[in-house]
């Protein structure tokens, strides 16, 4: 379960996945001007138009995840007890993946236990 993150984590992954992508697109395409010369113009525009498209792509999701990040609930793992931040009411924390909820109906450990499992350490 190690792979599995954050729902916030995973929007920012794909966001630096496009602009990874968009980058090597616009690369790759002004190559084709150093192999293919005058010829490989127009494999130069079209690189760098789709590669433009991924980064303004990027820059949305991006956009997209600092704005939920904003409005995201804050709360304590009880695994590492750091602060993370959840979208919705079921999330990983962002640093130890423990799944994590406000749905008192899907929690196997109520908040009350919890603090009496604490006080018992």
């Amino acid at each position: 379960m190690k792979f599995k993150s954050a729902k916030i984590n995973a929007f920012r992954t794909w966001g630096l996945l496009l602009t990874m992508v968009g980058m090597g697109l616009m690369i790759m395409g002004t190559a084709g001007i150093v192999f293919w010369g005058s010829a490989g113009k127009v494999f130069a525009g079209i690189g760098l138009v789709i590669g433009l498209i991924a980064l303004m792509a990027s820059m949305a999701i991006y956009f997209w995840a600092g704005m939920l990040s904003t409005s995201a609930v804050q709360v304590e793992c009880p695994e590492c007890h750091k602060l993370t931040k959840m979208l919705g009411k079921t999330d990983r924390c962002m640093f130890c993946h423990t799944i994590l909820t406000t749905d008192p109906a899907e929690a196997t450990i109520t908040a009350e236990q919890l603090e009496a499992q604490q006080l018992k350490q």
